[in-house]
């Protein structure tokens, strides 16, 4: 008897094993639709107009790389970024002038955009909810300046490890509703859709035709610091 019920119970994982492999769905290419939410600070509110702010990004990807595209009116800007090798490219054009920049980001440039901020303390709250038309749990944690943050992420689906927001590879999940930080503006960003669709491998090489320049290069052109 206490055979059969022991072969009754490694059936019974093997069985509920199989069902959670099945239902998590593996996405290697294809885009994401993230909503914006801005957290400014008092004086950040008064240097820029929320209302011009985007209020959505696409996020294409293929493999451990993807692209951000944005259109900001006489330029067009492109993001490549490598998540693993936490590397990134960005591509400038600028039809009217008939010219095309580019600037290669080290992960020393990318931890400075960010503002250099690392995240422990993981911790799962069995708080329950759907985003995105998938299930997804609360997690809090807190950076190295002891403040505190709170995301939400999903079993359902498995993305590449590149795609995932830095800082955050120690949930057990994909991120579908978390904080970020660009440039000093503190944003919250939660997941509308997610398609899969065939896209060819990306390369962090610049571009024949592109003239390379330094972030700071870039930076100064627009008028940055």
């Amino acid at each position: 008897m206490f055979k059969s019920i022991k072969t009754a119970v490694l059936v019974a994982i093997l069985i509920s094993t199989a069902i959670i492999a099945k239902a998590q769905k593996v996405i290697n290419s294809g885009t994401i639709t993230y909503g914006i939410e801005y957290v400014l600070t008092e004086d950040q509110k008064k240097q820029v107009d929320p209302s011009v702010l985007p209020s959505e990004s696409k996020v294409d990807f293929s493999g451990d790389i993807s692209k951000v595209q944005i259109d900001m009116g006489a330029a067009m800007l492109k993001v490549l970024t490598d998540g693993v090798a936490k590397k990134a490219l960005v591509l400038v054009d600028i039809p009217m002038m008939q010219k095309q920049y580019a600037a290669q980001m080290t992960k020393e440039d990318i931890e400075k955009q960010s503002g250099s901020f690392t995240f422990t303390g993981f911790k799962a709250t069995g708080e329950k909810q759907t985003i995105g038309g998938y299930n997804a749990e609360k997690y809090t944690y807190q950076d190295n300046n002891g403040a505190n943050y709170e995301l939400w992420a999903t079993n359902d689906i498995k993305l590449p490890a590149g795609v995932h927001p830095p800082g955050l590879s120690a949930i057990q999940g994909t991120p579908v509703k978390f904080s970020n930080v660009q440039d000093g503006f503190k944003t919250v960003l939660t997941l509308k859709s997610i398609k899969e669709s065939k896209i060819p491998p990306y390369s962090l090489d610049v571009p024949k035709g592109y003239e390379l320049k330094t972030m700071a290069e870039l930076r100064a052109m627009r008028g940055g610091q």
